[in-house]
Order: structure tokens, then C-alpha cells, then sequence
């Protein structure tokens, strides 16, 4: 077994000159997002002094091969297969789900092509019982944790065995406080402030208060949200153990990073609030495995916010109701998957240390597949939930009246078209029981 160990790394946080000063000129080459320069050493900041521009920190580079200087994260051959699997099973689900939205089978769906390393890596270096609130696009923390693809393939097609929403969420809105996952919501960026009052909590917690953080995912858009703002003066000031992890994959639906803003990313804004903060290269797994679990001790030690920007491209269109290629060249896309491919930066260091082959990559492309099929034929033979549950865990204690009466009204719906009128006949047999238990 080889096993790599990560140096221990001083908490003091140095300035961004400090960290600049140790890049090398000859890593300074274009990322999907910005022209910063590459550095390999791990060095989070406070403060900006001068005005050279934010390195990124690297430790594989597009070959696989380690940056020279770079220290690598305690891995090993069992971890780093249980990270590539994660890696290859986010595209074999993606591809299937996407097909299925598009035969109506499903009425929504969002990839996460391209974003791999970002959201397996931190995953890993997360614990399993730090509160999650993500975006849209962190089903791998939530398959890292445990989270079953019948689970994933339930909550899409909103049937019986739905647990995050019992059919009534968008697909891909997932939730499950059993793996401490806190159930995503459509609106922009309101997870950023909630997180921070999560990351509260637990720090008031005698029992998780030096054991748990809240990890807090979104996107480059999202941080133009005020709720962006607010959330991190909240985790910087209160303080709060909240380590923000800002998936910057160049677009925020169709508007390109270079017309969100005029700063230099998201990673600046951090020294405004006091905050530590690193930029990662957020196509190198090992990387961001690093630079999390950095900030995250860096979030138990000081009890306070800690920004992490992850420098990533989206391959995939922003979700089913988005043609990327409307406002972006296929062969930018395809150049982009072909040069800097996440999942094969990672297989090549794994090749590079024999710990993967062809027939191990062969084996488990097949594997997978059969699984997504075989949870997605199982999904899709399975109803809705009863109807009734459209009424249930809304509101704690005495139903109201207003809930009271919608069911009113549509038990006697029911009784005048659920027998005769085939549109509706045919819409109740898709629930548990046909519709029947509003009816006894």
C-alpha cells in the first residue's frame, strides 16, 4: 500500500502577496474561469496587498503528473478507487437521467459534466455528520455518504419511496437529514445565509461544537445574490463554523463569469469579510481533497467562515431547460472536456501509480451502467405517493383552516370526476391506492 502524506500546514494565515510570491511563472497558463496563476503550495489568505491576481492551488496537473513542490493528501489505493468510482458514477447517472428528462419521463433534470473533482473530492474530505446545504449540483456528496440510486432515482420520479420531498420537490432537489443533508431549494443562494445559521447552531451544541461544521455549496451566480453577502458577514462576524465552497464553472445559466463581475472572482471577496480563503483548482481532485479538509480544521479551530473558490467548467447545458449552445460555441465545450477532463486527470495519476488499468476502467463503465438501469427500471415501475400526502407536513401542530378546506375541495372533485372522467381516472392511477384514501 503507498500511502502520501500531507504535510501539516501553519494556521497562520498568510498575505496574498506571500502566496503569490511562491508561484512560478512557468504555471501561470489559462483556467476555464480566469488567467490565474498556479502555485502548489497550500497557502489560504486574509488580506490582498498589491495587485497581482489570486493564484490557484494545484497539486496534478493535466497529465496527472504531481506539480513539483506539491504535497499530496494521505491516499491510497482502496481510497483512490472509491474516489474514481464516485467520479464515473455522477456522468453514468447524469446520462441516463438527462435521456429519461428528455422522454418525458421525468419533467426536470441538472448535470453535474465537468464538476466531478469539485464535488467528489470535498465530499471525502468532509465528515459524515457535517450538515450539507447545497446548490443543485451535489448529488456526489450525497452517493460518497451512502445515498442509494434507488434513493436518487425515487426522489426524480417523485414515487412512493420518495424521502426528501414524498413527490412534491423538483427532481434533483434532494434532501436527507440521515446523511445530514439539508433538502435543496429552488430560490438563488438561500442556503448561503441558512448555512451560516446552521454552522451557528452547531457551534452552540456542546456536543458537535468542536466536531461538526456546515459546508455550504454554490455557484459563481449565486455569490452575485445579496443572500451571498449576508451570509458570509453573518458566518464572519457571529462567528460561525461555515466553510463555503463557490463552484465557479464559468456561467451562471447563460451569462459568462466575465460579465458577472469585474473583480477578480469570488476568492477576493473573501479578505473582505476577515475571512480565510484559497482559490483551488477545481478540475484536480486531490487538490481540492486538501484544500478542504484545510479549511475545514481552519473552521473548527477559529469557529469562523472559511472561503474556498473551486475553478471548474461546465460541460453540461445548466440544466434541461437550457441550450448552452445558444450562447456558447460546441467546440469551446468540446475542447474543454477533451483538455482538462477531470475524470481522466485523476485516472492518469491512478494509471501512473498502477493502481487502475483498462480492463479495471472496462469493468467498472459496465458495472455502473447495469446499477443506474436496473434502480431506473425499478423507479419507473413504482407509483406516487398516496394523494393525500399532498396535505401532510406542512405545518407542525393543529392543521389549519386553509388545509382544511383545499382537501374539502378536492374530495368532492374527486367524488364528481375520479370514476367517469378518463383524464383524471387515468392521473389517479399513477398514486398509491388511486386517489382512494382522501375518500374513507
Amino acid at each position: 500500500m503507498i500511502r502520501l502524506e500531507l504535510a501539516a500546514v501553519s494556521s497562520a494565515a498568510p498575505t496574498f502577496s506571500r502566496a503569490f510570491s511562491k508561484g512560478s511563472s512557468r504555471y501561470r497558463q489559462l483556467l476555464p474561469t480566469t488567467n490565474s496563476p498556479i502555485v502548489s503550495n497550500l497557502d489560504f489568505f486574509n488580506s490582498i496587498q498589491g495587485n497581482e491576481q489570486i493564484p490557484t492551488y494545484r497539486i496534478l496537473d493535466g497529465v496527472g503528473k504531481p506539480l513539483q513542490g506539491a504535497e499530496l493528501p494521505e491516499i491510497d489505493r482502496e481510497f483512490a478507487r472509491r474516489l474514481y468510482e464516485n467520479m464515473q458514477l455522477l456522468p453514468t447517472l447524469d446520462n441516463v437521467l438527462y435521456n429519461v428528462q428528455r422522454q418525458g419521463k421525468i419533467s426536470f433534470y441538472m448535470t453535474a459534466h465537468g464538476e466531478e473533482a469539485t464535488i467528489v473530492g470535498s465530499a471525502a474530505a468532509l465528515e459524515l455528520d457535517d450538515e450539507v446545504l447545497g446548490q443543485y449540483r451535489e448529488l456526489g456528496v450525497l452517493l460518497w455518504r451512502g445515498f442509494t440510486l434507488d434513493k436518487v432515482m425515487a426522489q426524480c420520479f417523485g414515487n412512493e419511496e420518495d424521502n426528501s420531498g414524498k413527490g412534491r420537490q423538483m427532481p434533483v432537489h434532494f434532501g436527507s437529514p440521515t446523511h445530514h443533508f439539508h433538502t435543496i431549494s429552488s430560490p438563488l443562494a438561500t442556503q448561503i445565509p441558512q448555512a451560516a445559521g446552521v454552522a451557528y447552531a452547531l457551534r452552540r451544541t456542546p456536543s458537535r461544537r468542536s466536531r461538526s461544521i456546515a459546508a455550504c455549496f454554490f455557484g459563481e451566480g449565486a455569490a452575485s445574490e445579496g443572500d451571498f453577502h449576508a451570509g458570509l458577514m453573518l458566518a464572519s462576524t457571529i462567528p460561525s463554523p461555515t466553510l463555503f465552497i463557490a463552484r465557479n464553472n464559468g456561467f451562471a445559466i447563460s451569462t459568462p463569469s466575465t460579465e458577472q463581475y469585474n473583480g477578480d472572482g469570488i476568492a477576493s471577496r473573501g479578505p473582505g469579510y476577515g475571512i480565510d480563503t484559497i482559490r483551488v483548482d477545481g478540475n484536480d481532485i486531490l487538490a481540492v481533497i486538501s484544500a478542504v479538509r484545510e479549511g475545514r480544521r481552519r473552521c473548527l479551530e477559529q469557529g469562523r467562515a472559511v472561503l474556498i473558490e473551486a475553478m471548474s467548467y461546465r460541460v453540461g447545458h445548466h440544466s434541461t431547460s437550457d441550450d448552452s449552445f445558444a450562447y456558447r460555441a460546441r467546440a469551446e465545450v468540446e475542447d474543454r472536456k477533451r483538455v482538462d477532463n477531470p475524470i481522466t486527470r485523476f485516472r492518469l495519476f491512478m494509471e501512473s501509480n498502477g493502481w487502475w488499468d483498462a480492463d479495471a476502467e472496462a469493468e467498472l463503465k459496465t458495472r455502473l451502467k447495469v446499477d443506474v438501469m436496473k434502480a431506473f427500471k425499478r423507479a419507473e415501475s413504482l407509483k406516487r405517493c398516496e394523494l393525500g400526502e399532498l396535505f401532510t407536513d406542512v405545518y407542525g401542530g393543529e392543521e389549519p383552516w386553509n388545509i382544511r378546506e383545499q382537501r374539502k375541495e378536492l374530495v368532492g372533485l374527486l367524488k364528481k370526476y375520479g370514476e367517469i372522467y378518463p383524464p383524471w381516472r387515468n392521473e389517479l392511477a399513477k398514486f398509491k391506492n388511486n386517489g382512494k384514501d382522501l375518500l374513507n
